[in-house]
């Protein structure tokens, strides 16, 4: 009996979000909001990334409320979309991963043949010790994510500071490391390509 009140309850509530009902909106994101949060976190292992995906979710269970079918269970439909997302965001890390890997080999190849080794070593040595002028903790930060590949999260976690401090650390390095190497372009080219700027 109770899970009959439940269908219709949910029904009901699902009826009123196809009107565009902002309150039956609330209602469902409260009820399943922090099971999906979950559920994303175990599947993507990083808070920022679950938390991106988890609200482009909801912007989609909002931008496409009229097409819902209000009589099969809300939460297949939105785990099935939520999976859907996590699905993409693999497949998009996968082939920046190999475009990354092809970059890297095709520059490789090109100085290699173009120019001589030294060059390219010279490049790389000016990277460096661009890299080395960043305040300490800066440049700590700048290197755990753009060499270690890891999360903000984990960087905060490690360091004990905000996500937002991560960030905010990442943003200035960058536009640091971009002015010292502005008109040395091929070296800008290889900061890009191996740092993923």
């Amino acid at each position: 009996m109770g899970s009959d009140r439940f269908t219709v309850d949910e029904k009901q509530l699902l009826e009123r979000l196809a009107r565009g009902n902002p309150e039956a909106f609330t209602i469902l994101y409260r009820r399943y909001g922090r099971k999906l949060h979950a559920h994303l976190l175990r599947m993507i292992r990083s808070e920022e990334i679950a938390r991106e995906i988890f609200q482009d979710v909801f912007m989609k269970i909002w931008e496409f409320r009229e097409k819902i079918d209000v009589n099969k269970p809300f939460a297949a439909f939105l785990y099935h979309i939520a999976e859907n997302k996590v699905y993409d965001h693999f497949r998009r890390m996968a082939r920046e991963k190999r475009l990354a890997e092809n970059l890297v080999i095709s520059y490789a190849d090109f100085y290699m043949d173009d120019e001589d080794e030294a060059l390219y070593q010279e490049r790389f040595g000016l990277i460096n010790s661009a890299i080395d002028l960043l305040p300490p903790v800066r440049k700590q930060i700048y290197l755990f994510s753009r060499l270690e590949g890891k999360s903000y999260e984990e960087i905060a976690r490690l360091l004990g500071i905000s996500t937002s401090t991560v960030n905010d650390h990442i943003v200035k390095a960058n536009r640091f490391l971009k002015k010292v190497l502005a008109g040395h372009t091929g070296t800008v080219a290889l900061w890009v390509i191996l740092f993923g700027v």
